[in-house]
């Protein structure tokens, strides 16, 4: 009897447990968005810079180490900062090294939340998808149908907020390996423009100005991005175009 009665309460436990990650994502996420947005600012890196740059000049390797457990620790428990870190990448270390570390950091952070929100809520969730019928159903199997064309379009579309694009694949159960590699190809392009930008911090602080982000927008910056997101819809819309070919062909 007693047996029975604590394998209900294993059970129960192990649900618990399940969504301990989950729930300290979230808590950690509040108070870092209450305490530290004051501080993971361009404000702070101006002050700081030169503090900064000779602790990079003396200690490259560790500053590198440390950039990516904060660039990390900003994704995974969605900080405000992304944007800082991203530039910050950029400032420290140049065009090529600043967007390796910003992909790199930016990717492990991603995989970090995936993984918590997977083991949290994406089993339940997934159950509960799998036994819905109508459009939920449908959404579930055109995704399955088109994996990687998804993931990568989250990525790439500037419109798709970075935590969504974390979250929304683990609760409808992609596979892991297909997120990895699809969030490490779809960030580079906005990695780079972040990256190029923080590269010309100095002379932003120089003039006493911050920096201009809309230059995300501009033609000549949003236009190569939307015209990979093209790319990677173009499977998604040949296939989606063929059986209604097919079908006219067989009616002729």
């Amino acid at each position: 009897m007693s047996d029975m009665t604590e394998t209900p309460n294993k059970a129960v436990k192990a649900g618990y447990a399940r969504h301990l990650p989950l729930i300290a994502v979230a808590a950690v996420a509040v108070v870092g968005a209450v305490t530290l947005k004051d501080y993971l600012s361009f404000e702070t890196l101006r002050e700081n810079r030169e503090a900064l740059l000779a602790f990079r000049d003396a200690n490259f390797a560790t500053v590198g180490a440390i950039f990516v457990l904060i660039y990390v620790a900003i994704v995974a428990f969605s900080l405000p900062g992304a944007a800082v870190a991203s530039l910050t990448g950029g400032f420290l270390f140049g065009l090529l090294g600043g967007t390796v570390l910003n992909v790199m950091s930016a990717t492990m952070g991603a995989t970090a939340i995936f993984l918590a929100a997977r083991w949290g809520l994406g089993n339940f969730l997934n159950s509960k998808i799998e036994n819905a019928g109508g459009r939920v159903q449908m959404l579930k199997n055109a995704l399955r149908q088109n994996e990687i064309e998804v993931l990568l379009l989250l990525r790439l579309v500037p419109a798709v907020p970075f935590f969504v694009a974390n979250l929304l694949p683990a609760l409808v159960g992609v596979k892991l390996r297909n997120y990895l590699w699809t969030t490490a190809i779809g960030i580079v392009p906005g990695a780079i423009v972040f990256t190029w930008i923080g590269v010309g911090l100095g002379e932003v602080f120089d003039r006493g100005d911050d920096p201009d982000l809309s230059l995300l927008w501009e033609p000549h910056v949003i236009g190569p991005i939307l015209g990979l997101c093209v790319l990677a819809a173009m499977p998604i819309l040949v296939k989606t175009l063929r059986p209604a070919s097919k079908q006219t062909s067989d009616e002729e």
